[in-house]
């Protein structure tokens, strides 16, 4: 029920792990952080910009977006309220992907990255070529495609999903009668796939945080923290989904993390979630899912080095400079909105709250 195994091309110039952690390991400190910061507000003030920031970046720009009237939160999220901001400048501190679904969804105003090289290996292993020819030769299939993938495999797909509102979304289209092809994450088909039964082929992607989670060591962990309330992004392997406590995306974790009377929580996603999670229940233990163990590779070690890229310095850069504007073929972003509006008007039919529905 799957097609050729994907290797994601890793070996890519400015597209490796490799890369991304020079990138971050050579970044110069600054010395001067209040000052940076202070710059850097201003620069958001005389540019008319908005701060979007996603769970999984550097906690000094999750606090600086939320201190700048911007936004933390999952990527369609952060999309959704640069549309609804007045800001005519958007920077997008997370991954490429991010920052084209805030241009699909805002093509009238200027996004911007820090770091265009911030990609993400989900729709690195999904390339928009081979997905077609993938869709192509399966012609009676509704085509399902997850957030994590560019402008040009969003325009090819009729469904654009996010990772709290898939199960639906398939569940509806199952009832319909239809058979899926679903890209790019297999984790998360696959889970989608057991929960609803449907008929679905699945691109073989994987993210390479989630797809390092390791569930003998996992099984370890808990029992040294008797009661402890384990938190799992359904981007997982299978066996470590079957140890969670609760599955779901960012948002509902952290909400999980709020109201459990758990004290102690072991959460399968990129560490950079746990910023929010302590702020907003300093009383609680959060401790990463392993990703050591046996058949590791830890290319990720539990954080994206793609998010990592970002930080305050080359925020100042592309703030000062204008640099690093995400642009889309304008032919790309119609084809590329109608999955993404039919997801949202599903969700409205469905009465799924606005900021329910992100993705990772």
């Amino acid at each position: 029920m799957s097609n050729k195994s994907i290797v994601i091309p890793f070996d890519r110039p400015g597209c490796s792990t490799a890369l991304a952690w020079a990138r971050v390991t050579s970044e110069p400190e600054s010395k001067d952080k209040p000052e940076l910061i202070a710059r850097i507000k201003q620069l958001l003030i005389d540019q008319n910009a908005v701060l979007v920031a996603h769970y999984y970046v550097h906690s000094d720009l999750q606090d600086l977006a939320e201190a700048t009237g911007g936004i933390v939160s999952d990527s369609l999220d952060m999309a959704n309220f640069s549309h609804q901001h007045r800001a005519k400048t958007i920077v997008v501190a997370g991954v490429r992907f991010m920052g084209e679904t805030a241009k699909i969804l805002n093509p009238e105003k200027r996004v911007l990255m820090p770091d265009l090289a911030a990609e993400c290996s989900l729709d690195l292993g999904c390339p928009a070529d081979e997905f077609a020819a993938f869709c192509d030769a399966h012609p009676d299939r509704v085509v399902v495609v997850y957030a994590n993938t560019s402008a040009a495999v969003k325009a090819r797909a009729d469904w654009m999903v996010t990772s709290s509102i898939a199960l639906p979304v398939v569940k509806h289209l199952h009832e319909q009668g239809h058979k899926i092809l679903w890209a790019p994450d297999r984790h998360l088909g696959g889970y989608v796939q057991e929960q609803t039964g449907a008929d679905m082929l699945l691109w073989q992607g994987a993210c390479v945080v989630h797809d390092e989670y390791k569930s003998r060591e996992l099984v370890q962990l808990k029992a040294q923290y008797p009661g402890c309330m384990v938190l799992v992004h359904p981007e997982s392997p299978r066996a470590v989904v079957q140890l969670a406590d609760v599955i779901g995306s960012t948002s509902e974790l952290i909400k999980a993390a709020q109201q459990s009377v758990a004290q102690v929580f072991i959460v399968a996603t990129d560490n950079g979630i746990l910023h929010k999670m302590r702020t907003l229940c300093p009383d609680k233990l959060f401790l990463e899912a392993p990703t050591a163990g046996v058949g590791a590779n830890c290319t990720s070690c539990s954080h994206c080095p793609w998010m990592a890229m970002n930080n305050l310095v080359n925020l100042a850069h592309v703030l000062e400079t204008g640099e690093n504007e995400i642009q889309i073929d304008a032919g790309l972003i119609a084809p590329a909105l109608l999955p993404i509006e039919r997801m949202l008007d599903f969700a409205r039919k469905i009465k799924l709250p606005a900021r329910g529905i992100g993705n990772v």
